[in-house]
């Protein structure tokens, strides 16, 4: 059975590159990808992205960045799903490199907020959502989180500050990540004062959007070079699920069924069972993502999933630490590129180097990725091999 492994990791810092252009960040993770593997030579370039032709005037970014990165001839595409992007692409590489068609596969997340301002990334962003049925109305990603944030506080009887757990955590975790977007850990007086974006859902309950590039480099354990000397990390299981893009189409809209098809499989494959998880890297844009979640994953039963957060389950020595380096609430959310931040972040951990936030023995890590309101969940299992 073939074995993928990670052999190179790359990021940079997120936050708002007001002076640095889409291929420069995009160029900046991957250089660092490729010399972290020891500088193998990817034959083909899969990079996740959101919003770049609505954003940044640019689209057909896998031919911009071999061009600009001098890997002209090798195979680049585009993969997008949204705020899934990253997670998605990695599950291409992954493919690639398992069916053996490829040897070493480069894995890249970009996105650039900033090219724009106000209410273009509002419409940038909403275009994620069923353009003819919820955004001509003017919902937005916020809006529709909110709603579903208030019908999930309603039906479960959760107090007004149930969710301040997630952003506690997320925060607390943030502080120690030199390449997150804020770095200092928040007390609950600062969650309850904080301004209402769309109640319930406060400044504090949804991530900031951010540029930012990360970068994986994918092989088989074989064909790692003599100079390469990180602990090795595998994906042992991907998966990836859709739902209905509309979530007023769905059954029951509290519950993420993707995040629980996609985790599900992706433990099958890997062969283990939720108990051996040691931590999850949940797509915290929203903290009632979080909570759904928890709870489709298997963590927390129906409607329970915000109390692991406001009984500290969650946190680094918690029963399933979550958002290890900050999560996307404290990192910042780099759009297409957060599923591929996951990654770096969770190889990071297994591979022992987490420093201040790093979970002693973590040997088994989720991490997954959601396109909207879990319309499109990928999920990966990451373990490291000794």
């Amino acid at each position: 059975m073939t074995e993928v492994v990670i052999a190179g990791i790359g990021q940079t810092e997120v936050g708002e590159h007001w002076d640095i252009g889409l291929r420069d960040l995009a160029y900046a993770a991957l250089q660092d990808a490729v010399k972290d593997s020891g500088g193998l030579k990817p034959q083909a370039l899969f990079v996740g992205n959101m919003l770049a032709p609505n954003l940044s005037n640019q689209a057909h970014l896998g031919a911009l960045i071999a061009d600009y990165a001098g890997l002209i001839g090798i195979e680049a595409v585009t993969v997008e799903a949204a705020g899934a992007s990253g997670g998605a692409a990695i599950r291409q590489g992954y493919l690639a490199v398992k069916s053996g068609m490829v040897d070493v596969a480069l894995v890249l997340g970009v996105e650039k907020f900033t090219d724009k301002i106000g209410s273009d990334v509002d419409a940038a962003l909403a275009t994620a959502s069923d353009s003819d049925f919820e955004a001509v109305q003017g919902m937005t990603p916020t809006s529709q989180a909110a709603l579903l944030m208030k019908r999930y506080m309603h039906e479960n009887d959760v107090p007004s500050n149930g969710f301040a757990g997630f952003a506690l955590t997320a925060h607390a975790n943030g502080a120690a990540n030199k390449n997150a977007m804020f770095r200092k850990a928040i007390i609950p007086e600062t969650y309850a004062k904080a301004e209402m974006v769309s109640d319930p859902l406060n400044m504090f309950d949804m991530a900031p959007n951010a540029d930012g590039a990360a970068a994986l480099v994918l092989t088989r354990r074989d064909l790692l070079p003599s100079n390469w000397q990180n602990p090795l990390v595998k994906i042992s299981g991907s998966a990836a699920s859709s739902d209905t893009l509309a979530l007023h189409d769905r059954k029951d809209m509290l519950c993420f069924e993707t995040a629980q098809i996609s985790a599900g499989k992706a433990m099958n494959q890997a062969g283990i069972t939720l108990d051996q998880i040691n931590f999850f890297e949940y797509h915290d844009a929203f903290s009632i993502y979080a909570a759904l979640q928890l709870e489709a994953v298997g963590f927390a039963l129906k409607g329970q999933g915000w109390k692991l957060a406001a009984d500290g389950e969650i946190g680094l020595k918690g029963r399933i630490p979550c958002a290890t380096m900050g999560g996307m609430k404290a990192r910042g959310f780099p759009g297409g590129a957060a599923g591929v931040y996951q990654a770096v972040e969770a190889a990071t951990q297994l591979r022992g180097r987490a420093e201040a936030n790093q979970i002693a023995g973590a040997k088994t890590a989720l991490i997954q990725s959601l396109g909207g309101p879990a319309s499109t969940a990928v999920s990966h299992i990451l373990q490291r091999m000794d």
